[in-house]
């Protein structure tokens, strides 16, 4: 097959090319069962004849919902996709009302589940679904289908015939998927997805990812309902790349030494979590270890690609490498060759230490609604820069609002939100699409983001003010797990801050102060406050005196996915945060 024009003609290059054994892979039990090429394609074509059995339509929906990234996931993925179906993914941890409300407003009319967690939400409202004719789960599960029955009925292959026309009469302009993201009006939005949209993104970005062919393993963990797993996993497959499912995100540091994978996906918040751990490795050690290590620590944060800071410092590098990072590597399963990231900003002193460490992280930039891939950095050819996301992708065209907006055009941008037109034409306007984010081009044609339009605000003194900027650079420090700044029309900036409780116990022992053994009583003590009042100077320095963050108020809370603080991206939900602690808000401004 000489071209990909929708996305299951994905794994049928990869047969042609690649041919592997190991095409997806997933831990059951203590096994890791692999599913070759071939079988892949075999049960993706059982499940495309057993939908078309129960009467499944070109254009029908049908919902994907799975606690954890899987085999299975793909398997229905191809096998929706060539009925002519679209599959809508659902987030695993969102509440019954938002199941209801997208099952509701897709019409879809069968649901695929991972296990009896997702099937009790789901059975909970099933009856407010009038489209939803079944679920089938993955997992055994007491009274629900399970999805072998429709690779047992799809056996039969007398229809694959009705399979084929079905594949042949898809157009690459034709809807692929819709995706649910947070509206602003609290209602979840559909972003319609074509197949041209995603396989121009994928191939448009595979020139730009320094992958090896048909040799290489990725460990994939970051939701597969978010289009940044999803669209990797397609790049994998065009590149020939065996694809290993982590289990979850609790068991990722085993399953990385257990899968020794070359390449993955993170978030930017996964890598402040690793490097907290290294530093806290770094920090318990003695003599001249200690030393050694912050020796490298230090030199990493000086540096600078293709060998800018001369011979000498190339040379501590090696010296470094050799003594330091390459504990980091072996932590991290001794083969990683690449990490790809995405989501949201990344500190620049990450950028800077995983690349010494010789973990090259390229960052990326772009959003659900283009596909997503609209930048990304390159180490080869000059095309990496540390605090940027890289250049454009070639195909796609960016330009700088008057406002500093972020326009983009190409064919990997949406056809426009399901049932929406409103909020459509709010995005898409003059045949370019508003990011909603704030950035800017330098001459050389990097791409920087400086912050979200809707997340800056104004003081009540006319000042603008860009929280996330603020909240990278007090992340920095080992006492704030989380910040979120604040102050929209207020007289000065604030911040509620999750305080690392980890860390604050190991500070408290060291310096023989009692700080407390609840995270209550942690953000009540005086002196953990009077500390991190001390974090907050030494970053409030870096900025201008209208930006400084002049109250702060501690969260007893760990900021989480399930608690609602955070997205399943790892970003910040502000509103929810700040509905949450509403009594801190009106302390800090009462």
């Amino acid at each position: 097959m000489n071209t990909i024009t929708r996305l299951f003609d994905f794994p049928y290059h990869q047969l042609e090319k690649y041919n592997l054994s190991d095409s997806l892979v997933t831990k059951y039990g203590n096994d890791w069962i692999k599913t070759s090429t071939e079988e892949y394609l075999d049960k993706a074509n059982a499940i495309s004849r057993s939908l078309v059995r129960l009467g499944v339509n070109k254009d029908d929906k049908i919902a994907l919902i799975s606690s954890s990234n899987r085999t299975e996931w793909h398997i229905c993925d191809i096998g929706i996709l060539q009925t002519g179906a679209q599959n809508v993914p659902i987030y695993p941890t969102i509440t019954s009302e938002d199941y209801e409300y997208i099952l509701n407003h897709s019409e879809s009319i069968y649901c695929f589940i991972s296990d009896s967690e997702v099937f009790e939400k789901i059975n909970a409202i099933r009856k407010n679904v009038p489209t939803l004719k079944e679920i089938y789960s993955f997992n055994e599960v007491e009274g629900c289908k399970n999805w072998k029955e429709l690779l047992t009925l799809g056996e039969d292959k007398d229809n694959q015939n009705i399979v084929e026309e079905r594949k042949n009469s898809i157009a690459t302009t034709d809807l692929a998927t819709i995706i649910y993201t947070s509206g602003t009006t609290g209602r979840p939005k559909g972003v319609m997805l074509t197949h041209q949209n995603i396989v121009s993104d994928v191939l448009m970005s595979a020139v730009r990812v320094p992958l090896r062919a048909g040799d290489t393993r990725a460990l994939s963990f970051l939701p597969i309902c978010h289009i940044f797993e999803r669209m990797l996993i397609y790049l994998y497959q065009y590149y020939g790349i065996s694809i290993y499912f982590a289990e979850s995100i609790e068991k990722i540091s085993d399953n990385l030494k257990e899968v020794h994978p070359h390449v993955m996906s993170v978030v930017p918040r996964l890598l402040e979590k690793v490097y907290d751990k290294i530093y806290a490795k770094g920090d318990a050690l003695t003599g001249i270890k200690k030393k050694l290590f912050f020796w490298a620590l230090a030199l990493g944060m000086d540096y600078k690609p293709y060998g800018e800071n001369g011979a000498w410092y190339e040379f501590k590098l090696k010296i470094a490498r050799k003594l330091i990072f390459s504990k980091w590597q072996e932590g991290l399963g001794g083969e990683l060759e690449l990490l790809v990231c995405g989501s949201a900003a990344l500190q620049t002193r990450l950028s800077k230490v995983f690349c010494a460490a010789n973990i090259p992280v390229m960052e990326g930039y772009g959003l659900t609604e283009t596909s997503p891939v609209i930048s990304v950095n390159d180490m080869r050819n000059g095309g990496f820069r540390v605090g940027s996301v890289g250049k454009v992708i070639d195909g796609v065209k960016v330009k700088i609002a008057e406002d500093g907006e972020i326009l983009c055009q190409g064919p990997n941008v949406m056809i426009g939100y399901y049932k929406d037109e409103t909020q459509t034409n709010d995005v898409i306007k003059d045949g370019y699409f508003h990011t909603g984010d704030i950035g800017e081009i330098d001459q050389d044609g990097f791409l920087k983001i400086t912050d979200r339009k809707k997340e800056m605000f104004k003081t009540s003194g006319g000042k603008y003010i860009a929280p996330q900027v603020l909240e990278n650079t007090f992340k920095q420090s080992r006492f704030i797990d989380q910040i979120m700044v604040i102050g929209d029309g207020e007289k000065m900036p604030a911040a509620f801050i999750q305080p690392n409780f980890d860390f604050l116990k190991e500070w408290g022992s060291r310096k023989k102060i009692a700080i407390g053994s609840t995270n209550k009583e942690i953000v009540s003590n005086e002196k953990v406050i009077s500390r991190i009042q001390e974090e907050v100077d030494a970053s409030n320095a870096n900025f201008g005196n209208w930006e400084k963050i002049k109250r702060f108020e501690l969260t007893p809370d760990i900021w989480s996915i399930e608690a609602g603080h955070l997205t399943p991206t790892m970003k910040l939900k502000r509103k929810i945060i700040k509905e949450i602690y509403k009594d801190l808000y009106h302390k800090i401004y009462s």
